[in-house]
């Protein structure tokens, strides 16, 4: 399988828009990657720039901007609110697909050494990439930032792990190594005063601040029976926090860094911003996102919201995002686009979904047209998303009926259900046109000799076999939304229990259709006895189904009296 890491390099320019698009037109000139998001910040005098693919081709692309800004970007001359050390200030690895953490850092550690070895940069090893962990941590690594460094990297505690001990005038010094995914997330505040943000900083961070007598800022340092100092941490585990003011936006922020979203994810930590924000006469007026999110993280973020209103958490994904992204209020500075923010939606095979992403109009042109597909078993599993997906309305309408406050969580819990049966039989819609595509291009393939034969007789019996599993699947999940919708009708909302009445028709011809994408499918693949397996579960479902939908429909006319 595919091995995929992601690489979110920092480069130290924010503000020269052709600079930025040399160093990323390096990165795209290596065939394989693709570059997700470009995000420069004029005050951080800072882009942040994420790009995903192989290792091999990963350290490549990283390779060629690393060398291209160190070209172009002259540190000497560098200002900018972030904190930062070389031209390139830091290059993360990020395992996504199919490989370890383990390995990745292994990768990282490739690249530090081609970098220190063929452009002379002197380079240090970060987070699961560095074997020292007394010298893991980025903030302590950087500390001191570029113009203290020509000091620094003279300390034999802090000579570079690749490249030579000798601060570069131009060029800076490079961190490079490897962590699991980062969400970069600033708050921001309604004050100018980067005191009061770095208090409210303090307050959430892990590392929390150095304890005082007396004043917090001024007053004597309260030790350790060692000496050291003695530290209150603060609120937020795996969190890295920092004050500062944005000139370009006129206000301070709290900057995060979220190291482990399991830990403290994002809405939780803008919560909590919010109450220590509060505590020091500070409001929060929205926030701010840096790079990209896993489409988790702001799934929870509206589902979390969305409890906090005691509303049904069985929306669509469409849904929950938008009420993320204005509780949160990431749309405060500039619009938040999803499809530019969000990683899973730009990884995307956009031509494997061809059929869900039309409109009405154009899938109904589509599957009247003299082409074969979509046929039966697309339309079959469209129709089973429709039946489900009125079982769910059914839920939501019945969650907020007045009157029903204390069974919002109950019916909450059956759109959630119905949510996802509606995605996955969504995704058969498309799955079964690329079903049907590849028994054709099976049937395609050249037979002149025994071994063309061969490979082509193997193609069409996977190919076959995939085109039978794909509808037994609709039948399997039309079958399961079936006993949501009984429920509906049984305990929802009696003014909607014709809808569930509908959806009971809709998840009835799912079934039936899809056996007979399933049987005709059959008919052609050489393995009986596992045709006689799914011919049985398939006819089984369908009688069960018969009888579901009867007593659906017995329950419907019972309510409707007429």
């Amino acid at each position: 399988m595919q091995q995929i890491i992601e690489c979110v390099p920092n480069f130290s320019e924010g503000n020269d828009l052709a600079i930025i698009k040399q160093i990323t037109n390096e990165i795209e000139s290596v065939e394989g990657i693709k570059l997700l998001n470009v995000d420069p910040g004029k005050a951080t005098n800072r882009t942040v720039v994420t790009f995903v693919g192989e290792p091999e081709k990963v350290i490549e692309a990283a390779y060629r901007a690393i060398k291209k800004a160190g070209e172009l970007i002259d540190m000497s001359k560098h200002k900018g609110e972030h904190p930062r050390m070389g031209a390139t200030d830091v290059c993360p690895f990020i395992p996504i697909s199919n490989i370890s953490m383990a390995e990745t850092a292994k990768y990282a550690q490739q690249l530090a050494h081609k970098v220190g070895s063929e452009l002379n940069i002197p380079v240090y090893l970060y987070e699961e990439a560095q074997q020292n962990k007394n010298r893991n941590n980025l903030s302590i690594i950087r500390n001191g930032e570029y113009e203290g460094f020509f000091k620094k990297i003279k300390l034999p505690e802090w000579k570079p792990d690749f490249g030579p001990a000798e601060m570069d005038e131009k060029r800076g010094a490079t961190v490079i190594g490897a962590r699991d995914f980062l969400v970069a997330f600033n708050v921001n505040l309604n004050t100018t005063s980067t005191r009061r943000a770095n208090s409210v900083a303090f307050d959430v961070r892990e590392a929390g601040r150095i304890m005082r007598e007396g004043d917090p800022i001024s007053g004597k340092i309260i030790t350790n029976a060692d000496g050291t100092p003695k530290i209150q941490p603060g609120s937020l585990k795996a969190v890295k926090a920092i004050g500062w003011f944005i000139e370009e936006y006129g206000i301070c922020q709290i900057s995060m860094n979220l190291t482990n979203v399991n830990a403290t994810p994002m809405h939780i930590a803008f919560d909590e911003v919010c109450k220590k924000a509060n505590e020091r006469g500070l409001r929060v007026t929205g926030s701010e996102l840096v790079g990209l999110i896993p489409l988790n993280a702001i799934l929870d973020a509206g589902k979390y919201f969305l409890k906090k209103q005691k509303r049904s958490l069985g929306v669509s994904e469409k849904e929950l995002i938008k009420i993320a992204v204005k509780s949160l209020g990431l749309d405060e500075l500039a619009p938040f686009k999803p499809e530019d923010r969000i990683i899973e939606y730009l990884l995307k095979d956009k031509s494997q979904s061809k059929l869900i992403n039309m409109n009405l109009n154009a899938f109904a042109d589509e599957t009247a047209s003299e082409s074969p597909a979509p046929g039966g078993g697309s339309i079959s599993a469209y129709v089973g998303s429709l039946g489900i997906s009125l079982a769910a309305m059914v839920a939501n309408l019945s969650s907020h009926k007045k009157g029903w406050d204390n069974k919002w969580e109950e019916f909450s819990e059956y759109a959630e259900k119905g949510q996802k049966l509606k995605n996955q039989l969504l995704s058969l819609v498309d799955e079964d046109t690329n079903a049907f595509n590849k028994i054709m291009q099976a049937l395609s393939l050249p037979k002149s000799n025994d071994t063309e034969k061969s490979i082509r007789t193997a193609a069409i019996n996977q190919a076959t076999k995939f085109a039978i599993e794909i509808p037994l699947k609709v039948m399997e999940l039309s079958f399961e939304s079936l006993q949501i919708i009984k429920v509906m009708a049984e305990i929802g909302n009696p003014n909607s229990v014709s809808d569930a009445g509908v959806g009971a028709l809709c998840a009835r011809t799912a079934v039936m259709g899809a056996f007979m994408n399933v049987r005709i499918n059959a008919a052609g693949y050489s393995d009986k006895a596992f045709v006689n397996s799914v011919i049985e579960k398939g006819k089984k479902i369908e009688t069960q189904t018969k009888m579901i939908e009867l007593e659906i429909l017995q329950i419907v006319d019972s309510k409707i009296g007429i």
